[in-house]
């Protein structure tokens, strides 16, 4: 597979929010409703309590003793019980992305994949360019929740960035903007929350 990366840029995503709260009046209380098709009794029945982890830096300008974006990730992770099996950083070059990416993806130990940088629209930007080619699923709705959580923090600027997230082969893949306060409002308030119960939705047979 072609690969390469993106630059660490501290836009965040922004997401609309959607009057998804109005009553449609058709005599079923859809509160009860699962939205990924499963029963809400068994709904977490299949959740990771503990995932492994592969970090990934996409800058031309940072290496891993000036990292704080990875260092953000790492620590917080760690904070939560989940344990770090491998950490890199690359430039911003599209083929050493996406290489590097297939081979968290590959590898045995790493059900997540957290990348930071490369998120927003300069032409070296191009981690979710390189990563997206490698997903089975994507998950529209971890960049939307992102980008409405960022929006409070920075307002319109959030339009500029792309976070993403997609599936495959059973692997949780997460694409956060190169800032430090990106990556610990992607990882505190949305991957440390849902990365067990995706995990264990993708590896369900």
């Amino acid at each position: 597979m072609d690969r390469e990366p993106r630059e660490d840029h501290a836009e965040h995503d922004h997401g609309e929010e959607h009057g998804h709260g109005e009553e449609h009046g058709h005599g079923e209380d859809h509160s009860e409703h699962d939205h990924d098709g499963d029963h809400e009794h068994d709904h977490h029945a299949h959740d990771v309590e503990e995932v492994g982890v592969a970090v990934l830096t996409v800058s031309s300008s940072r290496s891993m003793d000036d990292d704080p974006a990875g260092d953000a990730i790492v620590e917080t992770l760690e904070d939560e019980g989940h344990e770090v099996v491998t950490r890199e950083l690359v430039p911003d070059e599209y083929d050493r992305v996406q290489g590097t990416v297939d081979n968290f993806i590959g590898r045995d130990d790493a059900n997540v994949v957290v990348t930071t940088g490369g998120t927003g629209v300069t032409p070296d930007d191009v981690t979710v360019e390189a990563v997206e080619p490698l997903l089975n699923k994507h998950l529209p709705g971890f960049g939307e929740l992102f980008r409405r959580l960022s929006y409070e923090e920075i307002g319109s600027k959030v339009v500029g960035t792309c976070a993403a997230a997609g599936v495959t082969n059973g692997t949780i893949v997460f694409c956060l903007p190169g800032s430090e306060s990106a990556v610990r409002l992607g990882v505190e308030e949305i991957i440390v929350e849902e990365a067990g119960h995706l995990v264990g939705l993708a590896r369900r047979d």
